[in-house]
């Protein structure tokens, strides 16, 4: 069941936090700063399979860290440069189902993915994350624009 929350994603008790990334390995700004910050490991394992090419449009990370969290990285759009496009969400939320099957989470907490320094319009990505988590048996909770 979906269901779409305010306030700081980072406050979650869901199982898995979703980080809203791109593909070269820079968290500069955003919330990806925030989760450099507060998970250097799972920081490291992207910037290490960014490098190698690994992490990549329609593919998701999952980095279980220290406290139990299992982070997911989730590319929104390829160069930090670029704006993200709804076709990646998309491609990402197919991945990011077949991740939540594979752990077995019970719960997940995202960010409101490409709207931020994405650019992205929330009404079009919630309809996109509806659409595709809607059937997930793992509670999704979405925290919504600011």
């Amino acid at each position: 069941m979906i269901h779409f929350v305010k306030g700081n994603l980072f406050e979650s008790n869901a199982q898995a936090l979703v980080n809203a990334v791109n593909t070269v390995g820079v968290m500069g700004k955003g919330i990806a700063l925030e989760f450099k910050n507060r998970y250097p490991n799972n920081y490291k394992i992207y910037k290490d399979d960014c490098d190698k090419s690994v992490l990549i449009i329609g593919t998701v990370l999952a980095v279980k860290e220290s406290d139990g969290k299992t982070i997911i990285n989730f590319p929104t759009k390829a160069h930090w440069k670029d704006v993200s496009k709804i076709e990646y969400i998309a491609e990402g939320l197919i991945a990011l189902k077949h991740k939540i099957a594979e752990l077995k989470l019970a719960s997940i907490a995202l960010p409101a993915l490409g709207c931020g320094l994405g650019g992205l319009k929330w009404e079009i990505v919630k309809e996109a994350i509806t659409n595709e988590l809607g059937s997930s048996n793992a509670e999704i909770y979405v925290y919504e624009p600011q």
